[in-house]
């Protein structure tokens, strides 16, 4: 009999004050040691105890200044304010873990490739092969700005030099075959050379020669993760993605998605079983309806109109604050937004071409519980919810954003997670060491590695 599918678990993480909730911090339940390897260390033992997959960090290169163009009111209110470099945390909490995966973000924009490969290469062995790497192509210009440039590239061109970007990291991950090392004392072989191949990659963005300088780790290399809905990102995600993060606005608009992201990853001629699409999501949960309606509507009075325009501001690369507040924007405004499946996700929710800033912060929720789904009720409530879109193929798990920190993934851990292990969609213990080996995927090989760079 075959086994029973079971939900991918993923906990949506931010090296910072806040969690995605930039109001979470102010949750007088929500810890203030952020800058603490003891804060992450912490949560990445409740997560571990929950059997969550991975712990996944998601990242800016700078910190959101861009609505009225002033950086004050972002560190005044904590609107994700701090923002510290993810291998060092991913590391402090591998160190408190032993199964629990660690995803982190790098930007295909403003890295070299063979400092992303040897990045996340010597991350994966240090974890011994629980390391993933989130693949994005950055969003606005105050990260270009930080990062040496005068302006953020354009939508399409960075996914073009990101596709190129791909094939030169999967050329490092595949230098060293998996046998290549000998370490033979006795006559004072270390590795056969034969077996490590040199890149010699000169392409429109990128040159880059190699020998890669860091062997294979326990699960090949890290796992691919990438949120992709635009159809520019929806074909990247395609072709390079192993776990897939998306935002659906309800169930039926997810199981569209999920069906077009699961064709698209077909059309490049992989298995679409093998690679996990997860929804972000929010849970709210208590031992009674009541408990639960309550702790929600304590959030809904925590978030500051504030959060809402400094975050739309960032990922769209558009100060809000130039524009009347229900004047739509222009059709040129729209199409200089930076996050393509963003916007086409207010367009579409809306119902119109043209929509306003009011428009952009009512249907996107953004700074608020309601930018994702949030599961809300008793642990039988949760369950039945989550059970609906993972039964009704929008998704293969989820991507759950905490309230609070570390109190929502306790409360998770707690109340929820047994009643999905006791109706069998949720693992009760990890299938092996390595991230690829729980998330179900296959090792690949050095060769499988050279082959998607030469593709």
């Amino acid at each position: 009999m075959a086994a029973q599918r079971q939900m991918t678990m993923i906990a949506f993480l931010q090296a910072q004050n806040c969690s995605n909730l930039p109001a979470s911090w102010r949750h007088p339940a929500s810890a203030t040691d952020f800058l603490t390897p003891d804060y992450y260390q912490r949560i990445g033992r409740v997560l571990e105890d929950g059997k969550f997959h991975m712990a996944f960090f998601d990242d800016r290169l700078a910190m959101p200044d861009i609505y009225s163009d002033d950086y004050r009111s972002t560190v005044e209110n904590g609107v994700r304010a701090v923002k510290m470099d993810l291998v060092s945390i991913v590391t402090a909490m591998g160190c408190a873990t032993t199964r629990l995966g660690l995803g982190a973000t790098y930007s295909t924009t403003y890295y070299e490739p063979f400092h992303v490969a040897r990045t996340f290469a010597t991350l994966d062995l240090m974890t011994r092969g629980r390391s993933a790497w989130n693949i994005v192509t950055s969003l606005n210009d105050s990260e270009a700005l930080n990062m040496g440039k005068t302006e953020h590239l354009e939508h399409d061109l960075r996914y073009d030099r990101a596709e190129e970007f791909m094939q030169v990291v999967m050329g490092h991950w595949g230098a060293w075959d998996d046998d290549a090392l000998i370490l033979d004392k006795a006559s004072g072989r270390f590795a056969d050379g034969a077996k490590v191949h040199r890149l010699n990659h000169a392409g429109k963005y990128f040159k880059s020669r190699g020998p890669f300088s860091v062997p294979r780790s326990p699960q090949g290399h890290p796992v691919l993760l990438q949120a992709g809905q635009s159809g520019r990102g929806r074909q990247f995600a395609g072709r390079w993605a192993e776990v897939v993060f998306v935002i659906y606005p309800s169930l039926p608009a997810g199981q569209k998605q999920y069906a077009e992201l699961k064709a698209a990853i077909a059309a490049e001629g992989r298995d679409p079983d093998q690679v996990h699409v997860a929804p972000a999501c929010y849970v709210v949960c208590g031992e009674t309806e009541a408990i639960a309606r309550e702790k929600k509507a304590m959030l809904d009075t925590l978030s500051k109109p504030i959060d809402g325009l400094t975050l739309l501001s960032e990922v769209l690369n558009y100060d809000l604050a130039r524009k009347p507040y229900e004047e739509p924007l222009s059709d040129e405004e729209l199409a200089g937004l930076s996050w393509h499946g963003f916007r086409d996700r207010v367009v579409a929710l809306s119902g119109k071409r043209n929509p306003s800033v009011a428009d952009f912060v009512h249907f996107s929720g953004r700074g608020t519980i309601k930018e994702h789904h949030a599961f809300v009720g008793t642990p039988a409530m949760v369950a039945d919810q989550m059970e609906e879109w993972f039964h009704g193929r929008a998704c293969d798990g989820f991507v759950m954003a905490a309230t609070h920190m570390p109190g929502a993934y306790e409360d998770f851990t707690r109340l929820v997670v047994p009643e999905l292990q006791r109706r069998g969609v949720y693992q009760k213990d990890y299938r092996g060491d390595t991230l690829r080996e729980n998330l179900g995927l296959p090792k690949p090989s050095a060769a499988e590695a050279r082959r998607l760079a030469a593709r």
